[in-house]
C-alpha cells in the first residue's frame, strides 16, 4: 500500500519552473530518500507534500487525503523535522513537547505519557527540565524528532535532520529512525546530502535535479545503473560534478515564504 502518491506535480513562481510535474510513490512502512543538489525541487516538493505551498498542478495524496481538500487530516497524519531549527530555546525540553501535544489536540492524560515514553527513547528523559538553549545540536535534532513523533504520526518528514552533526550523532539518530520504522512501522522520507546514510537507509531512492527527478531505486540499482561502486559515485554522474549555487536555492525558498507572484502559501 502506498502512504504517499504524487502525479504530475508542478510548482512555478511566475516563469520560474521549480518542480516539474515529477510523479513517485512511497510505500507504507518504508524509508524513502529524496536525494538532489542544492536548489533542485527538494524543499519545495516537500512543503506541498506538507501543505504549506500549494501545487500549480498535478495531485498528491498523502494516506489517502488530498493536502488541497483536507489539509487537516493530511497535517495530523504526518510529523516533520525541518532543515532549520523550529524549536524554542526559552522552553524546556518537556514545554517544547507539551505545547506540540496541545496544539495538535492530543488529551492530556495520553500526552503526557507520550511525551515521557519519547524523551526516554530518545535519551533526554533526564534533561526534560532542561532549557533547549543549554543543548548540543545533537541533542536539540533528538527532540525534534521525538516533539515531530508526539501525536502517532504515520509518516515523518526529515529535511536534512543530520545536517551539521558528528558521524557518532548521524549513527545515533538513524538507530533511533530504525527503530521507530521496526516498532511503530512509521514511514520515513528524508532528504540529506550525506550519501552514505542514504545508502545505508532509504530502502528507495529518487534524485531530482532542476525540478525533474532523473533517476529512482534502491541504492544497488543506482550504482549499477551508472556503473560505479558509491551511491556519492552514482549521484554525481547523474547530477554532475559543477558546483552549485546555493545562492539559487535561496532565491527559491525566498519565494515560496513570500508567497511571491501569487503562488500560494501556508495556510
Amino acid at each position: 500500500m502506498n502512504i504517499i502518491e504524487v502525479q504530475n506535480l508542478k510548482k512555478t513562481f511566475g516563469e520560474f519552473e521549480a518542480v516539474k510535474g515529477i510523479s513517485f510513490t512511497v510505500e507504507q512502512g518504508k524509508t524513502f530518500g529524496f536525494l538532489g543538489p542544492n536548489g533542485a525541487g527538494k524543499s519545495t516538493t516537500i512543503k506541498m507534500l506538507t501543505t504549506l505551498l500549494h501545487p500549480t498542478s498535478g495531485t498528491i495524496m498523502i494516506d489517502g487525503h488530498d493536502p488541497m481538500k483536507d489539509p487537516d487530516a493530511v497535517r495530523h497524519s504526518f510529523g516533520i523535522v525541518f532543515q532549520d531549527p523550529s524549536l524554542d530555546e526559552d522552553l524546556t525540553a518537556w514545554e517544547n513537547m507539551e505545547l506540540h501535544g496541545v496544539l495538535y489536540g492530543v488529551p492530556q492524560e495520553k500526552r503526557r505519557a507520550r511525551i515521557e515514553e519519547l524523551l526516554k527513547f530518545v535519551d533526554l528523559h533526564e534533561r526534560k527540565d532542561s532549557y533547549v538553549k543549554e543543548f548540543s545540536g545533537g541533542m536539540k535534532r533528538r527532540l525534534e524528532i521525538a516533539r515531530g513523533l508526539l501525536h502517532h504520526p504515520k509518516i515523518i518528514f526529515l529535511d536534512e535532520p543530520t545536517l551539521g552533526l558528528d558521524p557518532q550523532t548521524r549513527n545515533h539518530m538513524w538507530e533511533y529512525l530504525g527503530k521507530l520504522n521496526e516498532e511503530e512501522g512509521i514511514t520515513v522520507f528524508f532528504t540529506t546530502h550525506y550519501m552514505d546514510e542514504a545508502d545505508r537507509n532509504a530502502d528507495q531512492i529518487a534524485i531530482i535535479d532542476n525540478g525533474s527527478i532523473i533517476a529512482s531505486g534502491t541504492g544497488d540499482a543506482l550504482k549499477k545503473q551508472t556503473g560505479k561502486e558509491s551511491l556519492e559515485e552514482a549521484f554525481l554522474a547523474l547530477t554532475g560534478s559543477q558546483i552549485r549555487d546555493e545562492s539559487a536555492s535561496s532565491v527559491d525558498h525566498l519565494r515560496q515564504m513570500g508567497r511571491a507572484w501569487g503562488g500560494g502559501g501556508r495556510r
